[in-house]
């Protein structure tokens, strides 16, 4: 490796191509960073004492010294944004020349074949740098001034063009001088002693110039040779960047995640997916096929880009996915992908891949509704594949689901009707997803639940009129107080602010009042000709029936349990109270007493014996 530090123009100058690997992301620099780059070069052409102003570093190599062409091409490792900045700048400037009359020791021709142009060649290689995809293309219709297409890249255009705007006659010597006392530290590999990628690594060790997204296609494409790099980005790398649109930035490293997490067996950081990655290729059984893992990723980027951006083809699948999505439970992506590339192989059908997806979201909404803590999720997930048998894929997994127990497990039907309808469901964070889910349950005409807004049946302001407190009884506090966001007070309409806190006869009775709704949540509020504390544990107790089918458990019978159940001993079987021999007298009097206060506490509240404490 060769670092000096040198003049920008210098640099350029001379017969040489600089090439953007098309591993590299596009030209990103905005107007923000091109107006400083702009006030730094007229700041330093004013002052005589200050020697120059340094860009950075440039860092490229040759890819191979066996060429027809004199003109050696130099593939860019770091530095193509300052490289096409400057580029641009001297083609505004060029062309302002060009077009005005003005008096400076340079011209047009001289800019253009200096810097921008390997005047003696020809077709691409007549450019000194070369862009990929819209940026290239653009960037050479530029200079050519020729018409730029229907959808050049806007970038470069736009700072083509703020660079025109700001360059005068008053201004144009000291545009051109600034720009001669541009530095930067000249860092030229070679191929076969340096290791481009490592040094790569090194410049954007931080993490804050590139995201993991970036670090991993540069880390997969940079070490091929050109035509591979070019078939792995067109083939694989590109179409797949493409299907996440505007999303690839915020979602690929989680996705990288996910696959990691799948091939793995294990859940890596976020921050940590380049080198997980990197360690996964190392360790790979065949580490000289990056074909085969480049083709891998595309195919499980694909189930991913399907699952989260919901663009699966299949209308059923995708109302799984999207309500997978609406409970925001993530970490089920790594198992859920695995059973993906299992229905993609043929391994299972799609109602059978259909009744896995309802199986997860299930578990996870009834977790929800009980209050059971989600920090264990990720772990359970990591791990549910490995239950799989694929004799019988569906009933292994509605085993394990039934099997798990404590803090893991999968709430019975008790459990949830409880808990479903004493829940504050007005501030749950998944209410929209539970009225929808109500309204809608078996209903072949689907009622668009996002146009209507909830609704208190018994209203919420503290000061209800005489004629609700003569309906509720004396108790109307109370009954206000422990029922008012429970799911048998809720419901959904399109005329809250009419329906306001009237009494319940002309909820009932007003037009567009509960008698005229067409939902199926209002039903109930026809039959009845009172509101209080009854009819509202009434419909509470029919919704928690009902909320029972649509998020249903698995109910396998105990002898085909008995095939799945862990042959090990489990530590709850193997440690019990006895076991700790200082709970004993006044102690265990008060541990009992303790005991059963938490276990009032909620009825997701269990006691497990964990292990053996000895008491110092």
């Amino acid at each position: 490796m060769k670092a000096t530090s040198a003049n920008l123009l210098s640099v350029i100058k001379g017969p040489r191509q600089f090439v953007i690997p098309i591993y590299q992301r596009t030209y990103s620099w905005q107007l923000s960073q091109c107006n400083q780059l702009f006030s730094d070069i007229m700041r330093i052409s004013k002052e005589d004492h200050v020697h120059g102003h340094f860009l950075g570093s440039v860092v490229y190599f040759q890819e191979s010294i066996h060429t027809v062409s004199d003109v050696p091409q130099l593939l860019v490792i770091d530095g193509q944004q300052r490289l096409t900045t400057v580029s641009l700048l001297i083609l505004a400037l060029a062309n302002f020349i060009k077009e005005n009359d003005v008096e400076i020791d340079t011209n047009a021709t001289k800019l253009l074949n200096y810097y921008l142009l390997n005047a003696e060649e020809e077709k691409e290689l007549r450019y000194k740098l070369l862009l990929t995809r819209r940026d290239k293309e653009t960037f050479i219709n530029l200079i050519k001034g020729i018409d730029l297409g229907s959808n050049p890249s806007q970038r470069i255009l736009e700072n083509y063009e703020f660079f025109k705007s700001k360059i005068h006659a008053q201004n144009v010597n000291d545009v051109y001088n600034g720009v001669l006392r541009l530095f930067i530290v000249d860092v030229a590999l070679e191929k076969d002693k340096d290791n481009p990628q490592l040094i790569f690594e090194s410049m954007n060790s931080t993490g804050l110039d590139l995201s993991q997204a970036d670090l991993i296609r540069n880390y997969v494409l940079m070490g091929q040779k050109i035509d591979l790099q070019t078939e792995l980005y067109e083939k694989y790398w590109f179409p797949m960047e493409q299907t996440y649109g505007n999303d690839y930035a915020s979602k690929f490293d989680w996705f990288i995640r996910d696959y990691l997490s799948v091939k793995m067996g294990a859940i890596p950081k976020i921050g940590k997916v380049y080198e997980e990655f990197k360690n996964y290729v190392q360790g790979s059984k065949s580490p000289d096929s990056i074909t085969e893992i480049v083709a891998d990723i595309a195919k499980y980027s694909k189930f991913y880009v399907n699952m989260v951006l919901r663009k699966e083809a299949d209308k059923d699948l995708n109302r799984l996915f999207a309500n997978i999505s609406k409970l925001k439970v993530d970490v089920s992506y790594p198992f859920i992908l695995a059973v993906y590339a299992d229905y993609d192989n043929g391994i299972i059908s799609k109602e059978e891949f259909a009744e896995i997806l309802k199986l997860v979201e299930n578990y996870v909404f009834r977790r929800a509704i009980c209050g059971i803590p989600t920090n264990s999720m990720n772990k359970t997930f990591a791990q549910l594949y490995k239950s799989v048998k694929a004799e019988n894929y569906v009933e292994s997994l509605q085993a394990a689901f039934q099997l798990m127990d404590g803090y893991k497990r999968f709430p019975a039907d008790a459990e949830f009707e409880k808990e479903f309808v004493n829940k504050d469901v007005y501030n749950f964070r998944s209410r929209n997803y539970l009225l929808n889910n109500l309204e809608n349950f078996n209903r072949k005409e689907m009622a668009n639940t996002d146009e209507y807004t909830i609704e208190h049946i018994l209203p919420q302001n503290e000061n209800l009129s005489e004629s609700w407190k003569q309906m509720l009884g004396e108790n109307w506090k109370d009954i206000q107080a422990n029922y008012l966001h429970t799911i048998g007070n809720l419901t959904l309409t399109g005329y809250n602010s009419e329906l306001s806190d009237r009494p319940f006869v002309n909820k009932k009775t007003m037009e567009g009042g509960f008698n005229d709704s067409p939902l199926r949540l209002n039903s109930f509020m026809k039959t009845v000709e009172v509101w209080n504390e009854g009819n509202i544990n009434k419909r509470a107790k029919e919704l928690a029936q009902k909320a029972k089918h649509i998020w249903f458990a698995p109910n396998l019978a105990e002898e085909t349990l008995q095939k799945y159940s862990r042959k090990e001993v489990n530590e709850t079987a193997e440690y019990t109270l006895e076991h700790y021999e200082y709970l004993n007298g006044e102690m265990l009097e008060l541990y009992e007493a303790l005991r059963k206060r938490i276990l009032n506490i909620d009825s997701s509240v269990r006691v497990e014996y964990k292990k053996k404490i000895h008491c110092l």
